[in-house]
């Protein structure tokens, strides 16, 4: 099964050892052919994939598609950075422009190996019809929109709510922390904004769907959020070095976004997980530190709106001037007819998501995206050679998007929290709502990286982060204004929990509690529940939540009524409670303020609510899954990861389904959607690093590493994925020969 190829621009002999999981390991003379040889072998594996990611982010869909999809690739234009090249490479480190050269020269260097015979390129290349185009190193950089950044959505749900059932009501769907009072800014109407607004962003900015009657639409993945890190110190382990554990968590596709790879060159030796499309890695180890990240959700995103001119919709008002839009138009190509012109608008804060000529209105969006450094994880290419915590943290200055929790450890026995990221400065708002773009809400720069909140061997021994509100006590968030929206802290209660419960944790311990089912809101909520007083379908449920262990495990019965009973009845009602009508408009509710909600209400309210609501949910769990003694989370809840052609090609190059426990409130996170419990997003991609014995780490990555149906890494490491278990993440040398399945030989054209 060994291969070799002739590599353009490679200067010396490279080599590719694939081990039995899939995972490439990657030796090279030098930098240069490491990641040339990282390229060649992203375009082997992911070639569909990575072509995928790079014409819908430069707005090149119709070129290979059809006229379907123009809308989408004018709306993505919008988001490309379009400013001044020198300051973004170097916002990436003094190697990054050279390391992202090569690494697009050797994904030139496979696609034009594999178009030079139609029969090597993936399937669908055939099902579509198309080739895949060439890299410039600039395309992996100006595309920004395939990383989420927040909170545009936040800002036009809560106008929204706030017209029809007033601000308070807002509580409900994303509750403030720090605590916070909504105050709607000066000149800002409580009302919805247009629909065209959200429209416009997430046709750019949502992955592409296939199929028929397709024209303007976009998979929706707005709701989606998580993430797991935490470090132990040596004191805290069984093996007296820290052990790192990182989990990130994003929707579920095929392949997924995730790629495990092993970078080996003279000063540089790195191994973890990517993103197939980015040269590095973002999340692993080097030989001396290891690094994991989630999301810290600092708000980067504001909507503007403006009064156009009166008798000029090409002006808007700008501090008592009529200021014009600033007009790019662009040559769309489109397949099988002559190329469009995209006619692209922008203010003086960014992209023009919507006009209304008729009321005379604009919207536009500001963005950390418009800004030099932020093209999303490049930044860890600074990172991948640092030896000490002093040179990590001094690689994150460049950080700006997404913004993430790194955690930390070292071979010296060093551990450490620091967030990343640029955070707007915003003097006079607080980015909860949209304001004027009239001059009067402006952002001041960013904030120094020296104001990021860090911990640095913490004298508890560990340090963690599940995306919740982490400001430390002394942070003054109400000066910051980082952000006031975060997620739900039920994982990271837990993990606190988990690690608290003993002294010492060995790395098996930290899979254990990678793949926990724990919920919290269940062991919350059935402490409410007073059985003797119910009727019968509600005390039957009641008194099987009684003997639940709070668990959501995949065989249990009443881990399925608990979902059920709580995502599909109770929150429901007691919002309605609360805000009545609200409900149906509140499509993803903040659960841990719900929770909060339901344990303040007085018990001669709370008990109807409950009753009620729990009747019927054993209705309802009845008719889906027939008598009691047969129910099972797993019957219900699905892992399955869908290939962006199904509607194409079928169910051919899906994988799943399989029974899956957990929801989006455990550390094992899988959410599903409310309409048939199919795992959507979670973990797809665990790690977890001993530190300094390396070869004992341990990593899943699933349906599998390769992008291909035909390789027999397609979905080898599903079954071990979704039976929460994880392969070795060799390191050594010697490890990676021993575990070695085939070799890839990488010669120099002559």
């Amino acid at each position: 099964m060994d291969q070799s190829y002739t590599v353009a621009g490679l200067k010396e002999p490279a080599e590719i050892i694939v081990d039995r999981w899939g995972i490439p390991h990657i030796y090279a003379k030098s930098e240069h052919d490491v990641f040339l040889a990282q390229g060649f072998n992203a375009a082997r594996d992911r070639l569909w994939q990575i072509d995928l990611w790079r014409r819908r982010g430069l707005g090149l869909l119709s070129e290979a598609f059809g006229p379907a999809y123009v809308a989408k690739d004018r709306a993505a234009r919008l988001f490309l950075y379009r400013g001044d090249m020198k300051p973004e490479w170097n916002s990436y480190g003094a190697s990054a422009e050279a390391w992202t050269t090569a690494f697009a020269a050797g994904i030139n260097a496979y696609v034009g190996w594999a178009s030079a015979d139609p029969s090597r390129l993936p399937v669908e290349f055939k099902l579509m019809g198309h080739k895949p185009a060439l890299w410039q190193a600039s395309d992996v950089v100006r595309i920004r929109s395939h990383a989420r950044i927040r909170n545009i959505e936040h800002e036009v749900q809560r106008m929204e709510i706030g017209q029809r059932f007033g601000l308070a009501a807002d509580r409900w769907r994303k509750d403030l922390e720090p605590k916070h009072a909504l105050t709607l800014p000066e000149g800002t109407p409580l009302e919805a904004l247009p629909p065209e607004v959200m429209a416009t962003y997430r046709l750019g900015t949502e992955p592409a769907v296939f199929g028929k009657d397709q024209v303007g639409k976009y998979a929706d993945t707005a709701a989606l959020e998580g993430s797991n890190n935490w470090v132990v110190a040596g004191h805290r382990s069984t093996t007296g070095r820290p052990i790192l554990a990182s989990d990130p968590h994003r929707v579920h596709e095929m392949p997924n976004l995730r790629y495990v790879q092993h970078l080996s060159a003279p000063g540089l030796d790195v191994v973890g997980a990517g993103e197939p499309c980015v040269p590095g890695v973002s999340l692993g180890h080097n030989d001396r530190i290891a690094f994991g990240l989630t999301i810290f959700p600092v708000d980067q995103e504001d909507v503007h709106f403006y009064d156009l001119h009166p008798d000029d919709p090409t002006k808007y008002r700008y501090r008592g001037e009529w200021e014009p839009f600033r007009v790019l138009r662009e040559e769309i190509p489109v397949r099988g007819q002559s190329a469009e012109t995209a006619e692209l608008l922008f203010t003086r804060h960014g992209p023009v998501l919507h006009i209304d000529k008729a009321k005379k209105k604009a919207w536009a969006l500001r963005s950390a995206w418009l800004d030099a450094g932020t093209a999303p994880y490049l930044a860890s290419l600074d990172y991948l050679k640092a030896g000490n915590w002093e040179r990590f943290v001094q690689a994150l200055d460049g950080w700006g998007c997404p913004t993430v929790n790194q955690v930390y450890a070292d071979v010296d026995g060093n551990i450490g929290w620091i967030s990343a990221g640029f955070a707007p400065k915003r003097p006079n708002w607080d980015g909860t709502m949209p304001v004027s773009g009239d001059g009067r809400y402006e952002w001041d720069g960013y904030h120094p990286h020296s104001r990021h909140p860090r911990l640095h061997n913490p004298k508890d021994g560990w340090v963690g982060t599940a995306n919740q509100m982490n400001l430390p006590d002394d942070f003054d968030n109400e000066s910051h204004k980082f952000g006031f929206e975060w997620a739900d802290r039920s994982r990271f209660l837990r993990i606190k929990e988990a690690l608290a419960a003993k002294v010492k944790h060995s790395p098996e311990d930290m899979l254990a509690l990678q793949v926990d089912f724990t919920a919290i809101a269940g062991r919350r909520l059935c402490k409410l529940l007073p059985r003797h007083s119910f009727a019968r379908e509600a005390r039957d449920a009641a008194d099987m939540l009684a003997k639940w262990h709070h668990r959501l495990d995949p065989d249990s019965g009443a881990a399925a009524l608990f979902e059920i009973w709580f995502m599909r009845h109770l929150i429901p009602a007691h919002i309605e409670h609360h805000a009545p009508g609200a409900s149906a408009a509140i499509a993803v509710p903040d659960t841990w303020s719900a929770v909060d909600g339901i344990e303040e209400m007085p018990p001669e309210l709370r008990a109807p609510l409950l009753q009620i609501s729990l009747a019927r949910a054993w209705t309802e769990a009845t008719k889906l899954m027939g008598k009691p003694e047969t129910w099972a989370w797993g019957r219900l809840h699905h892992a399955y990861f869908e290939h962006a052609l199904s509607p194409i090609a079928g169910k051919k190059l899906d994988v799943g389904p399989h029974p899956k426990g957990g929801s989006g409130l455990t550390v094992n996170n899988n959410g599903y959607r409310a309409t048939d419990f199919r795992v959507t997003s979670g973990v797809s991609f665990r790690m977890v690093c001993d530190i300094g014995d390396w070869d004992r780490s341990v990593v899943v990555n699933t349906p599998g590493q390769s992008g291909d149906h035909k390789s027999p890494h397609h979905h080898d490491l599903f079954k071990v994925w979704a039976e929460e278990k994880a392969v070795p993440m060799v390191y050594s040398r010697k490890a990676v020969e021993e575990a070695a399945d085939f070799r890839i030989a990488l010669t120099p054209a002559m």
